[in-house]
């Protein structure tokens, strides 16, 4: 057979090359096959970088190999009767794919097959087993490296060993020693989140700053909430989810240099694990509880302030107050929603003088109570109880490893004592993260607050985050009661704050 047009096909993995000039190398490997029995290569699929063994992965050039052969032609109409690659486990890795390819090379007589071996007669029964076979076989082979690889990892990971990949940001190359710039700026973010302010806002001031990822990227929200999230910032190491332990059940300590304490980084980790599930509706119910600002607000008293506007049954209207403008008023303006949206629109108060006393009233609470972080207990209640059930289960292990007790017995009182540890261990790290909140509350100078409060941010004034956590520890809502009809003057007296307890 002469002038016989065949597609070449080539992957490169990233276990095997990444560069582009291995490509090009199976390319030419490709062409020197098919001019040595006579054919014609006419296009070239490559899935540079794309492992054939993992079934989420696509390749997108193989999907339109097997679409060409099936049609018998390329999209533009040029004729293809065959494949050419350097080896199968080049082509596929799992039955399945080997199998739709065999299926779509076969879908016509007359195909040929080559690699760097020689030609194959995909027709044959035989041929076809035994590269079914040979899929077989290297996706075992596949499955055996990813074993190792996992067990490598989690040798490392209890030795407390920094594993390859991606230089961790915080740290030198080594991924031992800490990068002093890029360290401080891990801790600061950890301290503001704990204070309250939100990922959205500290990206974007990282971004200002021009602060750019180990790999030289722009930082998004999504990354930033990666890198605080790690526990490696604290010199902890974690494993799908889970932080490795050692034996007693305490976290490993690793060799490098942690950039927070592990009590920051659990404060950091309890402020996102209560954020899953709770949410605000629009019409300003809260679905759970009301947690730290997700973004960077526009305005200080959102969702804070309520409508006082009495209804014809004497109820208050109590619908939370938006934000609008108008033509006549420079300020911002908080409003009643319309009927039509669950309001009364028959409420609108001035916003710069609202925001002034609100923050006048919350900045002399913090001055007078200091969100009475001095009183709160210095050690966490439930600390012995969750020591002892530590200790029994130690214990239960001993026992029913030295053959002393029944799997019985051992199995059924087991998973008790876990579950009983677990809930304990996420007490725990809510107690922690209540006292780095009051901690960070009652070292912060409210002098320094106040004069804080009302520059700009650029001016190292507060960010409205912050500010609206101060708020939100002091303040459940603010009624806002009308003023009658027409323009008057401010009176703060209609504004009612609803103080939190304690």
């Amino acid at each position: 057979m002469t002038n016989v047009p065949v597609v070449s096909y080539a992957r490169i993995s990233a276990d095997i090359r990444r560069d582009e000039h291995g490509v090009q190398d199976q390319h030419r490997l490709n062409r020197e096959t098919a001019e040595r029995h006579g054919w014609a290569v006419v296009h070239e699929y490559t899935d540079n970088d794309k492992s054939a063994a993992k079934a989420d992965v696509v390749r997108d050039d193989f999907e339109a190999m097997l679409r060409a052969l099936r049609a018998g032609e390329l999209p533009d109409g040029t004729a293809v009767q065959g494949v050419v690659i350097v080896a199968e486990d080049r082509l596929a890795r799992r039955p399945g794919d080997y199998e739709r390819f065999v299926e779509a090379i076969t879908y016509q007589d007359g195909r040929v097959f080559a690699d760097a071996r020689g030609t194959k007669d995909l027709y044959s029964e035989d041929t076809e087993s035994m590269g079914l076979f040979g899929a077989v076989i290297s996706k075992m082979e596949v499955r055996k490296m990813q074993r190792r690889m996992r067990r490598s990892h989690r040798t490392r990971a209890e030795q407390g060993l920094p594993v390859g990949g991606t230089r961790p940001f915080g740290w030198k190359p080594d991924r031992l020693t800490l990068d002093p710039e890029e360290a401080r700026l891990v801790r600061q973010a950890v301290l503001d989140l704990i204070a309250g302010r939100s990922l959205h806002s500290i990206t974007n001031q990282w971004r200002r700053e021009g602060a750019k990822t180990s790999l030289g990227n722009e930082w998004t929200t999504p990354s930033l909430k990666l890198n605080v999230q790690n526990p490696r910032i604290c010199g902890w190491r974690e494993i799908n989810g889970e932080l490795v332990r050692d034996p007693a059940g305490n976290p490993v300590v690793g060799q490098w240099e942690p950039i927070v304490t592990p009590e920051q980084w659990m404060a950091v980790k309890n402020i996102f694990d209560a954020r899953r599930g709770h949410y605000i509706h629009r019409d300003g119910r809260i679905g759970h509880i009301l947690t730290p600002d997700f973004r960077e607000p526009n305005y200080l008293l959102t969702g804070f302030l309520r409508c006082g506007r009495a209804k014809p049954d004497g109820s208050l209207c109590n619908t939370s107050l938006r934000v609008t403008h108008s033509k006549d008023c420079v300020q911002h303006i908080y409003i009643c929603p319309g009927k039509t949206v669950g309001g009364c629109g028959g409420l609108g108060r001035r916003g710069d003088m609202v925001d002034l006393f609100i923050s006048e009233a919350v900045l002399a609470k913090l001055e007078q109570v200091q969100l009475a972080a001095s009183a709160a207990p210095a050690e966490w209640p439930g600390q012995a109880e969750y020591e002892g059930a530590k200790t029994r289960l130690e214990e239960l292990r001993v026992q029913w490893t030295a053959g002393n007790i029944t799997n019985e017995l051992f199995f059924s009182t087991a998973p008790d004592l876990e579950k009983r540890i677990a809930r304990l261990r996420t007490e725990a790290q809510g107690f922690t993260a209540a006292t780095q909140r009051r901690q960070a509350r009652s070292d912060t100078d409210i002098t320094g607050i106040r004069r804080r409060w009302y520059l700009p941010e650029e001016e190292d004034g507060l960010p409205l985050t912050i500010k609206r956590s101060y708020i939100r520890e002091a303040l459940l809502a603010v009624i806002i009661y009308p003023s009658g009809k027409g323009r008057r003057k401010f009176n703060p007296d209609l504004l009612e704050p609803i103080w939190r307890e304690g």
